[in-house]
């Protein structure tokens, strides 16, 4: 194999490639079953799963096409799509239901159907914070709920939000597998071995699997190809934030300016300063001090 300069050892899961080739693959399927058996507690237990196609269109050909990063199948019949959101999106929650219309519609049939449909699962891997008030609140579960009774209406569909960025537990802190899952998602891009926490069957596999030096060559081009989109997008996110950041805080510092001078021009006005001194030092126009 050819010479590689490596300078992380793991696959960035964040990545399209990296996300897919640990859960999106047949051969790495067990990786996935675990993931989605510790998000749901034991609830549900997935036994085996099947890959469906990730690529969707909508009732006819004009409607939007959906891509799906993983969706698949348990062995009763439950659909379960799973998506790594690498950055905030405007209207994310819109496009979480906007999916989850795609496996609810195909189970449609023709002819006589009583409409017993089976569940589905929206599961959003965020590299992003949705909740600003609750610090420590990460893992959000949600269904349909009566207002009133505050009772689950209709439990066959459930959308599951990993805030990912609020995950912050050390080694030593972990506490099950779904915790463990989190802390290897959040960190394995910026790990040189494998903790001593994660002893489990499937995380011996998971970094068999994730070890860049073991790419094939066309594996390597393809990840390399797949972290540079990550890093132009991260690159331009941190970008907009410094752009926002310092045009709000030049519309501030304006503002703040023109609320001192206001301030200064009322307190000359008080005192019968003349027009033509309040303008000099306050840079205000002759129209605005006289409005005062």
């Amino acid at each position: 194999m050819e010479s590689r300069d490596l300078k992380d050892r793991y696959v960035n899961p964040y990545t399209d490639f990296g996300f897919k080739k640990l859960f999106g693959t047949e051969i790495n399927k067990d990786l996935l079953i675990s993931f989605i058996n510790s998000l749901l507690h034991g609830r549900e237990v997935v036994k085996d799963l099947t890959y469906l196609n990730t690529e969707h269109l909508g009732t006819s050909e004009a409607d939007r096409r959906a891509v799906f990063d993983v969706y698949c199948e348990n062995e009763k019949g439950e659909k379960i799509l799973v998506e790594m959101q690498r950055g905030i999106q405007q209207y994310f929650k819109d496009r979480s239901l906007y999916y989850a219309t795609f496996p609810i519609r195909e189970q449609g049939q023709k002819g006589e159907w009583d409409y017993r449909l089976k569940s589905v699962y929206i599961i959003g891997i965020l590299n992003f914070t949705f909740d600003k008030d609750n610090d420590d609140y990460y893992h959000h579960e949600v269904q349909l709920l009566d207002n009133q009774t505050k009772e689950v209406f209709y439990d066959k569909l459930t959308f599951i939000y990993l805030e990912m960025p609020k995950f912050n537990k050390t080694e030593d802190e972990l506490n099950g597998m779904f915790e463990k899952w989190l802390f290897v998602l959040r960190n394995l891009s910026r790990l040189m071995e494998r903790p001593k926490a994660l002893q489990e069957r499937v995380f011996t596999k998971l970094f068999e699997a994730a070890e860049i030096a073991k790419f094939t060559k066309t594996e390597y081009d393809n990840y390399e190809e797949s972290l540079k989109v990550y890093r132009d997008w991260k690159n331009m996110i941190v970008t907009e934030k410094k752009i926002s950041w310092e045009e709000g805080h030049e519309i501030g510092t304006e503002e703040g300016e023109k609320k001192k001078a206001i301030k200064t021009a009322r307190a000359m006005k008080a005192d019968n300063e003349p027009i033509a001194k309040i303008m000099k030092y306050t840079e205000l126009s002759e129209e605005e001090i006289n409005q005062l």
